[in-house]
């Protein structure tokens, strides 16, 4: 087989992944496309690693293995996000997420610009 067509496969899967990550509004595909993302990577590595004669022996292998642990914990924390998110505000939408807490953070700084509570 010729090495063009596994990295064109690897092309796809990475513009697939990134399209994914770019416009999907939903937790759990995101972490898919993520994981898209990681895949094309390790095709990537395998297909060097049989193509060229690399001065150590299966490094394109090893750093597969490392990638695919590297997903398993990206899953692993993704989904206990996306879980705890879920409980919290019964949706997984990503675009629905609050990033900052806006009247937390301006209640805080009113009670410290108070001049009664710095006189007394």
């Amino acid at each position: 087989m010729h090495p063009v067509i596994p990295y064109l496969v690897a092309a796809g899967l990475f513009g697939l992944g990134g399209y994914g990550v770019l416009v999907r509004r939903n937790a759990v595909l995101l972490l898919m496309s993520v994981e898209l993302l990681l895949n094309a990577v390790n095709l990537v590595f395998i297909t060097a690693d049989a193509t060229t004669k690399p001065a150590l022996p299966a490094t394109g292998q090893v750093f597969a293995l490392f990638v695919i642990a590297l997903a398993a914990a990206e899953v692993g924390v993704g989904l206990a996000l996306i879980l705890a998110l879920y409980r919290r505000r019964s949706s997984i939408a990503v675009d629905e997420i609050e990033l900052a807490e806006h009247e937390e953070v301006q209640e805080e700084q009113e009670e410290e610009d108070d001049p009664v509570e710095v006189a007394r």
